[in-house]
C-alpha cells in the first residue's frame, strides 16, 4: 500500500518551517560568537594596565560578600533563638537578643554599604576602560569612517559606545555579585536545612516513604520548577531585548539628524516628511517596549507566584514536627528563614532573566561594533587587497602605483591607477558624479583601505585635505578654524588675519565667541573657514575635494589665488566647474566603466601664471583681487 504524497501546501509550510528553525539556530550561534567577541576584549580590564585596579576592587567585593554571607547566617541563628525565647517565655533572653538584633543589623548595614560602594567603583572603572578602549579604536586610522562603509550589523556606534557598553558592563558585576552571593547562601543554608529539617516519613497507602534531608529535596524540586518555568516563559525576552535597544538607536539618530540638518530641513519645509520617518520610528520603538512589557508580565507571573510560595511553603512542610513536637517554633522559623534563601539562591536565574536578557541584547550590540573594528584590523594588518600608505624619501610629492579602489566586498570602484605629482603641481581631477574621484582622494587620505597598490607621500610633507562638507567642531570660532590643533597653538592675530585673507573679516571679532557654529555659518563660509586653516596650517600637500563648491565664481577665484600665492604647495583638486582648469597645471580624467572607473587622460595644462590670472579675472569682471 502506497502513502498519499503530501499536499504543496504542506511541504511548503514544512519547508517554511524549516527555514525559519535554521535561521533562528544561525542567529543563535551568531549570538553566541558576539558573547564570546564581547568577553575576550572586556576581560581585557582584568588583564592589562587597569589590572592591579581591577583586581583590589574585585577581591574587594568577593571579601565583603562573604562577610554579608555571615552576617546572613548570624541573623538566622537569631531567629531560632528569638522564637525559642518567645516559645519559652524567657523575658531576659528576649530582652538580651533584642539588644543583639541591633548589633547585627548595624553590621549587616554597614556591610550593605559597603558592597554598594565597590560594586559601583568597579562597575564604573570597567566601563570607563572600555569605553575608552572602544573610543580609541573607533577614532583611530579613520575607522569611525570607515565603519560606515562597511557592511554589517554595526549601525549607531555612538549608541553602543555610550549605552551598551553602561549596561554591558553593569550588569555582569551584579551577576557576578549575585552568583557568589547565591552559591555561598546555598552552601551555607542547605546545611541548616538539612541539620534541623531531618528525615521526614510519609506514608502514602500501604507504602511508607523515608526522605532524608527532605526541607533540602523540597526547596531544590521547587526551585528547578521554579527557575525551568522562568526559562520557558521568558525565552523569546532576549529577542525582545535587541529590538527594543535597536528602536530606541534609530530613534535617537533620527533626532539628531533632524537637528543637525534642521536649517536644510526648515528651507525646503521637510517637515511632515521627517515627522513621518520620526513617527515610524516611534510606533516601532512602541511595538518593542510592547514585546517587552508582555515578556515581563510573563516573567513577573513566576517571579510573583515564587516569592508568595517561598515563605509559606517550609512552614507547612514543618508543621507536622511542629505539632507532634519533635521541632520548636524557634527551628521552624530558623528553616523557614533559611529554606528562602536556599530557595533565592536556587532560584537566582528567576529572579534575574530579563536583566540577563537585556545584558545579552546589549553585550551583543557592543560586540557587533568590536567585531567591526577587529574586521578592518584585520584587514590593516593581514589583508592582502589593501591600499598602503608609504612614507618614502622620494622626488614627486605624492604618487599613486597601481592604486586600485574596492568595496569591501571586492567592487571595483576606481581601477589600476599610476600618478606621479610633483612638489609645487596643481592637478585637478575631473569626471562625471559617481567616476569615483571622491574614492579616489579617500584613499590617498588613507581612509579607504578596501584595494591594492601603494599610495607614496613624500617623507616629511605635511598633507591637508579639505572635504566639501568642512567639519566645525563645538566651541570657539578661534577653535573651529585651528582644528585640529589646539585653539592656543596660533595666535589670535595670525587667526585673524587669515580670516581676512579668506573673507571672513567680519567674524573677527567672535572669535573668542562659543556658538553653534556648525549651524550658524553657511556652507559658503564654512569653505572660507577651511581655506583659512590651510593659511594657518602651512601643509606641504593640500587635497581639495569640491571644496569650493558652496562658493560663487568670484570667491572661488579669490580663494584659489590665495592657494597660487604659497609657493612650493602641491594642489590635487577634485570639481567639476570648467574654471577650476585656470588654477591648475595638470588634469586627470576619470571614467566610470563596468569593472570600475579608470583614467582615461593626462593632459598638461598651461601653467597659471600672471596672464591665467588675468584671464580669471576677466571673466569674472574684475581687476585685482584680494
Amino acid at each position: 500500500m502506497q502513502s498519499a504524497a503530501a499536499a504543496p501546501g504542506e511541504t511548503q509550510a514544512k519547508d517554511s518551517q524549516t527555514n525559519k528553525e535554521e535561521a533562528l539556530d544561525e542567529k543563535k550561534l551568531a549570538r553566541s560568537e558576539l558573547i564570546r567577541t564581547f568577553g575576550r576584549t572586556a576581560t581585557g580590564f582584568w588583564r592589562g594596565r587597569a589590572r592591579a585596579t581591577a583586581m583590589m576592587f574585585t577581591a574587594g567585593l568577593v571579601t565583603v560578600t562573604v562577610l554579608m554571607i555571615t552576617t546572613t547566617y548570624a541573623m538566622n541563628l537569631w531567629n531560632r533563638a528569638i522564637f525559642d525565647g518567645l516559645q519559652n517565655k524567657d523575658v531576659p533572653r528576649v530582652a538580651w537578643l533584642s539588644l543583639i538584633y541591633f548589633a547585627i543589623l548595624g553590621v549587616s548595614v554597614t556591610l550593605g554599604m559597603v558592597q554598594v560602594y565597590v560594586r559601583m567603583t568597579l562597575q564604573r572603572q570597567w566601563r570607563r576602560w572600555l569605553t575608552n578602549h572602544l573610543v580609541s579604536r573607533w577614532m583611530r586610522n579613520g575607522r569611525y569612517y570607515q565603519l560606515g562603509l562597511l557592511r554589517g550589523d554595526h549601525a549607531n556606534p555612538e549608541a553602543r559606545i555610550a549605552e551598551d557598553v553602561r549596561l554591558a558592563t553593569e550588569a555582569p558585576i551584579d551577576f557576578g555579585t549575585g552568583i557568589l552571593t547565591a552559591f555561598l547562601s546555598a552552601a551555607t543554608f542547605i546545611v541548616v536545612l538539612w541539620t534541623i529539617g531531618g528525615a521526614l516519613d510519609v506514608t502514602i497507602g500501604s507504602q511508607s516513604f523515608h526522605i532524608p534531608g527532605f526541607l533540602v529535596v523540597a526547596a531544590l524540586v521547587y526551585a528547578a520548577l521554579a527557575s525551568g518555568a522562568m526559562l520557558i516563559i521568558g525565552r523569546q525576552f532576549v529577542k525582545s531585548s535587541e529590538e527594543k535597544n535597536q528602536s530606541e538607536a534609530e530613534l535617537r539618530y533620527l533626532l539628531t539628524r533632524a537637528r543637525e540638518n534642521g536649517e536644510s530641513i526648515a528651507l525646503i519645509r521637510g517637515e511632515e516628511e521627517e515627522r513621518a520617518g520620526i513617527s515610524a520610528a516611534v510606533r516601532k520603538t512602541v511595538m518593542a517596549w510592547a514585546g517587552i512589557a508582555r515578556q515581563t508580565m510573563k516573567t513577573t507571573f513566576v517571579s510573583q507566584t515564587s516569592s508568595y510560595i517561598a515563605p509559606v511553603l517550609p512552614i507547612i512542610l514543618c508543621a507536622p514536627k511542629l505539632l507532634e513536637g519533635s521541632m520548636s517554633l524557634g527551628e521552624v522559623m530558623q528553616a523557614a528563614s533559611a529554606f528562602t534563601i536556599v530557595q533565592q539562591a536556587f532560584n537566582w536565574i528567576v529572579d534575574n532573566y530579563p536583566k540577563m536578557a537585556e545584558w545579552t541584547a546589549s553585550a551583543s550590540r557592543a560586540a557587533s561594533l568590536i567585531a567591526a573594528l577587529d574586521a578592518l584590523d584585520a584587514a590593516e594588518r593581514h589583508g592582502v587587497d589593501r591600499i598602503e600608505i608609504s612614507i618614502e624619501d622620494v622626488e614627486p610629492a605624492l604618487s599613486l602605483q597601481n592604486v586600485a579602489v574596492r568595496l569591501n566586498d571586492g567592487t571595483a570602484v576606481v581601477q589600476d591607477t599610476n600618478v606621479s605629482i610633483a612638489q609645487g603641481e596643481r592637478v585637478l581631477i575631473a569626471g562625471e558624479s559617481g567616476s569615483g574621484k571622491s574614492t579616489l582622494v579617500r584613499a590617498i587620505a588613507g581612509l579607504w583601505p578596501w584595494g591594492n597598490g601603494k599610495v607614496v607621500v613624500k617623507k616629511g610633507a605635511k598633507l591637508f585635505l579639505l572635504p566639501q562638507r568642512p567639519y566645525i567642531p563645538m566651541g570657539t570660532l578661534r577653535r573651529a578654524v585651528s582644528y585640529p590643533e589646539a585653539p592656543e597653538a596660533f595666535e589670535l592675530s595670525e587667526v585673524a588675519n587669515a580670516f581676512e585673507k579668506v573673507g571672513l573679516g567680519q567674524l573677527k571679532e567672535k572669535l573668542e565667541e562659543t556658538s553653534a557654529w556648525d549651524q550658524s555659518l553657511s556652507g559658503g563660509e564654512k569653505q572660507r573657514l577651511a581655506f583659512a586653516r590651510i593659511l594657518l596650517h602651512k601643509p606641504d600637500i593640500v587635497v581639495l575635494d569640491e571644496a569650493t563648491a558652496a562658493l560663487d565664481p568670484k570667491s572661488q577665484v579669490k580663494l584659489m589665488e590665495l592657494l597660487a600665492e604659497l609657493l612650493n604647495l602641491t594642489v590635487l583638486s577634485v570639481g567639476h566647474r570648467t574654471e577650476l582648469e585656470q588654477f591648475h597645471s595638470r588634469k586627470i580624467e576619470l571614467a566610470r566603466k563596468a569593472a570600475g572607473a579608470k583614467l582615461v587622460r593626462d593632459i598638461e595644462l598651461r601653467e597659471p601664471g600672471p596672464r591665467a590670472w588675468d584671464s580669471v579675472k576677466r571673466v569674472f569682471g574684475r581687476r585685482r583681487l584680494h
